[in-house]
């Protein structure tokens, strides 16, 4: 445990798991990480490994025991029917049959049908009508002569979910907490380890939670396989659900006109559609059209009835091409259905998280440390449903004019949303609720600069804000930055492309002409010059030749000062940087790279053996590497000069590079720097003239 652990224990006793835990128990047991969870959360909420251990085991019997797998049902069907009554963990929907005018319930892996339920406990959990809930109930038999009776009766159910929670209690917790260790304490939620994450990365998988706090909430998803987008909308919470995109129907999600049944949207309170994306998916275009009129209007027809409903809608799916190809060839919404590849639907759409910003999950990756059992945090999340945040930026900011109606509203719910997760009772600073304003602006613009290359009638659009003290500040997508060329595009003056010209270039306009400073994003001079760099957080393409080359060019002494070249990574990255030097320099050159740094404390032979280690790789290519301490500890600054006149100082030093995996010699990220994403940070280039470094 580490000193998070021990504060979220202290200040949420029994409400919090070893998220590692979840693996430990499950088995082969095909059951949601919320049901694992409740059982952890009441045997196992507590930082005491013996206490944990007991409770693990309890859990491992009572799994063992009670949770129906389908291929034992037979057997638990005898033993309830031999002992008279058997306690089972399953997943139980609820039908009312009109014939005689009593509610059935059905368990989903047990294998039984029709088994009677009092209409108390239909109307007290409505949930059971509508695909399902997860329950401990106990099951009785009784042999009846009338074959129209089914033995099955059921005794007491009880669902797998938190029945009650203190708000105020969570609210004074969270002020124990900064910003950053909350961050972590939700990202450890959500089971995955903060450390191998940018603040950047774990804001947006927690963007994925804002469908659950925010009512009537519209978010898409698009990226590579992999990348765990529909772990949250499946496993996290009770009051979420995720369908196959290609099997819904309109009965089903919004009402059955016929037997007036309310459909999923009724019930849920986030309505996840998984493997959205595809071109030749086939879509019902009814499905779409009363699709488009609840995400902007939350209700929907039921013949001359108009009904309401608060359920948030999720679009997740795979992208094919990457980022760069479909800003040259088409958009960033090429992969959806045809029928919703439509300026209207996407319209809707309040926010689009990036998925090729995530990394494909990889089993280091997973957490280890303490997060909220999810039905916990599900219960909190639902109830701040109720509150609005959108006026939180109101005293210090002021969004552009030039933003719709339509563009506001995703902007504030997308920053309501954001700011219920990570400031439930308030108190941001001034730069948290910028940063928090960005990222909401950034999801939707990233929508609307897509709808300008699809819908040639919709307007640019100046996505920018003012500070109160008159800074204005223009929001930019990452891929923006990363690729100028092709992002600037707009559709053709004319009817918006047909489904089969959308991946043919010429349907998109000639790129605008788009000036920008030299030194922001990842494109170097051709020659160097003074100036300053800005690279953001999870942006690709940067590498040490891209970054020092150019000043370091034709250079016979070099000295780098970074206090922090302990770790193996950082001692990789000097490497690195003499790998750059001898690819460049000329074969009979030789070149002195001398690095000023501290003595690692902890373990200082293999500093001393890395290091060491990069001398004699050096040596080969006639590059004489050495290193010195520095003896008072006192050295903060980092930054590179050399004989060339020039100094680069570096804001993070070498360290630039988000954590990749090292140990995969198959790894593009682990081969070549530009595959990887870095870290946020800056560079200044300063000429100082011709002197000895």
């Amino acid at each position: 445990m580490n000193a998070l652990d021990d504060k979220i224990n202290e200040r949420f006793p029994g409400l919090v798991v070893r998220k590692d835990l979840v693996k430990a128990v499950k088995g082969n047991a095909i059951v949601p990480s919320y049901v694992l969870e409740f059982l952890l959360g009441q045997y196992c909420a507590t930082n005491d490994d013996a206490s944990i251990q007991s409770g693990i085991e309890t859990v491992k019997e009572i799994l063992r025991k009670h949770y129906v797998h389908r291929n034992e049902a037979g057997l638990i069907r005898s033993n309830i029917r031999e002992k008279g009554r058997w306690k089972v963990i399953d997943k139980i929907s609820v039908d009312l049959n009109t014939d005689r005018d009593v509610y059935e319930a059905t368990f989903s892996n047990l294998g039984i049908k029709k088994v009677i339920i009092d209409s108390g406990t239909v109307k007290t959990h409505p949930k059971l009508l509508v695909s399902g809930i997860w329950c401990i109930a106990d099951v009785e038999y009784e042999h009846s002569e009338d074959k129209n009776v089914a033995p099955w009766v059921l005794g007491s159910i009880k669902p797998i979910q938190l029945s009650k929670f203190d708000y105020d209690t969570y609210l004074q917790a969270r002020a124990g907490f900064t910003t950053d260790e909350w961050i972590d304490l939700l990202f450890q939620t959500v089971g995955f380890d903060p450390e191998m994450f940018g603040r950047r990365s774990k804001l947006l998988q927690l963007m994925r939670l804002v469908p659950f706090v925010e009512r009537n909430y519209n978010l898409i998803e698009l990226g590579p396989k992999g990348t765990g987008k529909s772990h949250i909308f499946s496993e996290f919470s009770p009051h979420g659900i995720l369908i196959s995109g290609g099997e819904v129907t309109v009965p089903k999600l919004f009402v059955n006109n016929s037997s007036g049944k309310i459909g999923l949207v009724g019930y849920w309170d986030v309505v996840a559609f998984d493997e959205f994306a595809g071109r030749q998916k086939r879509v019902d275009k009814a499905l779409v059209d009363i699709m488009k009129n609840y995400m902007a209007n939350k209700s929907f027809s039921r013949g001359v009835e108009t009904l309401g409903a608060e359920a948030s809608m999720v679009f997740v799916g795979n992208t094919k091409h990457t980022v760069p190809y479909m800003l040259k060839h088409s958009d960033l919404f090429e992969e959806l259905p045809d029928k919703y590849y439509d300026s209207a639907f996407i319209d809707r759409l309040h926010t689009y998280v990036p998925g090729w910003e995530i990394d494909v999950i990889r089993g280091e990756m997973f957490a280890t440390g303490y997060g909220f059992v999810v039905d916990y945090l599900a219960e909190i999340l639902r109830h701040m449903r109720n509150d609005d945040y959108s006026n939180r930026y109101g005293d210090l900011f002021s969004l552009s004019s030039d933003i719709s109606t339509r563009d506001r509203d995703g902007v504030n719910k997308t920053f309501s949303g954001i700011m219920k997760l990570l400031f439930p009772a308030d108190g941001a600073s001034e730069a948290e609720v910028e940063e928090i304003l960005h990222l909401a602006m950034e999801g939707r613009k990233r929508v609307k600069d897509q709808l300008l290359r699809i819908d040639s009638t919709y307007p640019d659009t100046d996505f920018s804000f003012t500070a109160r003290d008159g800074r204005k500040i223009s929001v930019t997508t990452l891929e923006e930055t990363e690729y100028p060329d092709h992002y600037h595009k707009r559709a053709p003056a004319h009817d918006e492309p047909t489904p089969s010209e959308r991946a043919s270039p010429a349907t998109i306009a000639p790129e605008t002409s788009i000036a920008s400073p030299v030194f922001v994003g990842k494109a170097a001079p051709a020659a160097p010059r003074d100036g300053h760099r800005v690279f953001s957080e999870n942006q690709k393409g940067v590498t040490f030749a891209d970054l020092f080359w150019p000043w370091v060019e034709g250079a016979k002494k070099i000295v780098i000062t970074d206090p922090y070249i302990r770790m193996f990574h950082q001692v990789r990255n000097v490497m690195e940087f003499v790998e750059m030097i001898a690819l460049r320099k000329a074969p009979e050159d030789e070149v002195a790279i001398h690095l000023v740094t501290c003595l690692d404390d902890t373990y200082p032979e293999k500093q001393q053996s890395n290091l060491i280690a990069v001398e004699a790789a050096g040596a080969a290519a006639g590059i004489t590497f050495s290193w010195e301490f520095d003896g008072t500890n006192t050295i903060h600054a980092r930054h590179i000069n050399s004989d060339t006149g020039w100094k680069i100082s570096l804001d993070r030093g070498l360290d630039i590079f988000q954590k990749f995996e090292m140990n995969d010699a198959f790894s593009l990220p682990n081969r070549l720097q530009a595959y990887r994403q870095v870290k946020g940070f800056e560079v200044t280039y300063l000429r100082l003239g011709e002197v000895s470094p």
